[in-house]
């Protein structure tokens, strides 16, 4: 499996990771296994926070890579996440969301350059307008079809 890193302001890097326990409850402990969340917290000093990244790199990498997702690039997050970066076996994303890191997760098993496609496109695709008078159905979690990507993309927003 690739490895997976986030880094976000906190508590958001806390709360994505809550959310893809819940979201993943099927697979109870993703979090635990090839996952990780760091928080920044304002407070702590740029070499202090770049340590903590590098060890939470090492404990998920199996040989696979690792996938760091930041939430803003050019903030302390970001920042952190570019000292990451190792062509080939360490990919950094910016602007991590939900979508993007539940399509991580779930596309996890395959090559880290897949990984980061799969990645941007869920984070893309999970950026919508919602127009109240669209008329578009709420979707229905417990109606979940197998299908395409496209479906399964669905599924998981």
């Amino acid at each position: 499996m690739t490895g997976i890193v986030v880094i976000a302001h906190a508590p958001l890097a806390s709360a994505l990771g809550q959310c893809v326990e819940h979201v993943y409850s099927c697979e109870p402990g993703v979090t635990r296994r090839e996952v990780r969340m760091l928080d920044v917290d304002a407070g702590e000093a740029f070499e202090t926070t770049l340590a903590r990244a590098r060890a939470l790199v090492r404990e998920v990498d199996t040989g696979n890579g690792v996938l760091v997702l930041a939430d803003a690039f050019g903030a302390t997050p970001g920042n952190i996440a570019t000292q990451l970066a190792d062509p080939g076996r360490v990919a950094v994303i910016a602007g991590v969301n939900l979508p993007m890191l539940l399509r991580a997760v779930c596309y996890r098993a395959g090559p880290l350059a897949e990984l980061v496609t799969k990645a941007i496109a869920g984070g893309e695709q999970g950026i919508v307008q919602s127009e109240p008078a669209s008329g578009t159905a709420v979707q229905n979690q417990a109606n979940k079809r197998a299908g395409d990507d496209q479906q399964r993309i669905q599924d998981q927003q």
